[in-house]
């Protein structure tokens, strides 16, 4: 039977799957080789397993490096001719781990199909058991949903699964975009105000702290990270439908108790590790991004970011960033460079910090942080007003220098001390600080994100150029490949998709890479 079609006899393949990765999952955590049952539980930790989030290897290496942090300009790559060509088979790799589970990935839909089968066959006492790990499924579901929206558009969702849900194979239709956004972010506002009075004790408490391998059974945490991707996805589409979304983001910002956010709390000071939705390392992972990253010669400092943002203001995030250069400076490859002038000009520039990124084992998978919360509600504040875009701005700034440095303090190496002053005088920096018009705000606040995401968040960068057309970036087009001599402003299915399902001819004639996602309207 094809995969391709979206449909799985999932059990076997997930008791498979998790009875192999669970022997690197820390012991807290149940282990499915202990019993033969496939349960919701099991399967919401291999939801959360996902490496597709998990910093590793395949997923960088093969999709965030090669297409959307390369097409962001938050990762250098080598400038070829194909530079801007996606590979096929790398996308569609990366299309299939959304919906079955494979080599690199538990299938996120595959996984909550099966997950709704068998909680519909419940009796009432058993779903009240586990409706607390089905709404948190769901809030991962919307979230890895929604990021295959924005790099394809249209895509199979309502009927994706149709094996797991009737045991008959059914192609998928492809559902409208927006109609799939406005239901995610409705959606996540039902899994807010559950949260928001859900009490949990005995057997849904136990079990939802034991495999939720993500927030540790924090519903509290659930519910702010249900709020924040939803406030992501109304800003995101805010340009498309600018009053609806006012109306909505300015009803969650006016009311933090009602819908509180992974803000840190406001403060600049902020803990990471305490705050940010974060996938950590499984306790045995002792690879690291050094082979994703040197391979494809992605380790060197991507141009504009070093260049043009960073150097001009003297960040306090540099050092743990970016090694120096053989003249123990920092400075970026020119975009410009091809691979034979990357290897032979090599010494002269700054690559990405081994002990940050190169060989940190401890990196974790990026869910959603602190610093792009408050990011997103100083665009809001700025541009609706409703609060102080100055203060929200400012703390997102000194929020990603101290997430930075967190992430420098797991790796094992050089470790620079943080000096507060130093981000004081950032945020009074010419190119900084927060003077000038309306318009010249928006794009400090929007190039200081993009500058936050960096090549980890590539996706999420490549997303947030999209929608607000900051930084004003060049990609060199000379001696490109006819029709690639752009970056996409969406991915094509990929042909593990058009060759199978017989709904491809619904969206065939927008299938083209300048075709806009619907929030791309600037």
């Amino acid at each position: 039977m094809k995969k391709n079609f979206k449909n799985i006899g999932y059990a076997l393949l997930l008791a498979l799957s998790l009875g192999s990765c669970k022997k690197s999952i820390d012991e807290k955590f149940n282990n499915p080789e202990k019993t033969a049952v496939v349960t919701i539980p099991y399967m919401f930790t291999g939801m959360l397993n996902n490496t597709r989030v998990r910093a590793e290897y395949w997923h960088y290496r093969t999709f965030v490096l090669t297409a959307t942090a390369d097409f962001s300009q938050t990762c250098f790559l080598p400038n070829t001719n194909t530079v801007y060509q996606p590979n096929d088979g790398y996308m569609g790799n990366r299309w299939e781990d959304f919906y079955h589970p494979n080599g690199s990935a538990n299938g996120v839909m595959a996984l909550y199909r099966t997950m709704e089968v068998t909680y519909n066959q419940m009796s009432a006492t058993d779903k009240a058991t586990n409706d607390v790990i089905m709404n948190a499924a769901r809030v991962v579901l919307y979230d890895q949903a929604s990021e295959m929206v924005d790099c394809w558009g249209d895509i199979p969702f309502s009927e994706a699964g149709s094996l797991e849900t009737t045991a008959a194979v059914k192609n998928p239709k492809f559902d409208d975009q927006i109609a799939l956004y406005k239901s995610f972010i409705s959606g996540l506002d039902a899994a807010s105000t559950y949260f928001k009075t859900a009490t949990l004790s005995g057997q849904s408490s136990k079990a939802f702290t034991q495999q939720d391998i993500l927030l540790g059974g924090s519903v509290d945490k659930w519910r702010r990270y249900a709020n924040s991707i939803r406030l992501r996805m109304l800003m995101r589409m805010s340009f498309y439908d600018e009053a609806g979304s006012k109306a909505e983001v300015a009803k969650m910002l006016a009311d933090p108790t009602s819908y509180p956010l992974i803000d840190g709390g406001n403060v600049a000071a902020y803990s990471p590790a305490a705050t940010d939705v974060l996938l950590t390392p499984l306790t045995t992972y002792t690879g690291s991004l050094q082979n994703a990253l040197t391979e494809g010669g992605s380790n060197y400092a991507p141009d504009y970011l070093l260049n043009t943002v960073l150097l001009p203001a003297n960040d306090p995030r540099i050092p743990v960033l970016y090694d120096k250069n053989g003249n123990k400076t920092y400075q970026a490859m020119p975009v410009t460079f091809t691979s034979e002038q990357a290897s032979t000009e090599a010494a002269k520039y700054s690559v990405v910090d081994s002990t940050t990124f190169l060989t940190n084992n401890k990196l974790p998978g990026i869910v959603i942080t602190a610093p792009e919360v408050n990011f997103l509600k100083a665009e809001a504040f700025e541009r609706w007003g409703g609060g102080d875009a100055k203060a929200a701005y400012e703390t997102a700034i000194s929020q990603s220098v101290y997430y930075y440095f967190y992430l420098n303090s797991l790796g094992t190496g050089s470790k620079p001390t943080l000096n507060a002053a130093d981000i004081a005088t950032l945020l009074t920096s010419a190119s900084v600080a927060y003077t000038g018009t309306q318009t010249q705000k928006l794009a400090k606040i929007w190039t200081q994100k993009w500058a936050h995401f960096g090549f980890m968040q590539g996706t999420q960068a490549w997303s947030e150029y999209r929608r607000t057309k900051y930084p004003v970036l060049n990609f060199p087009s000379t001696g490109k490949l006819a029709n690639y001599t752009t970056p996409p402003t969406r991915l094509v299915y990929p042909s593990i998709e058009t060759g199978f399902n017989s709904h491809y001819s619904d969206v065939k004639a927008k299938d083209t890479r300048t075709t806009k996602i619907f929030w791309d309207v600037k």
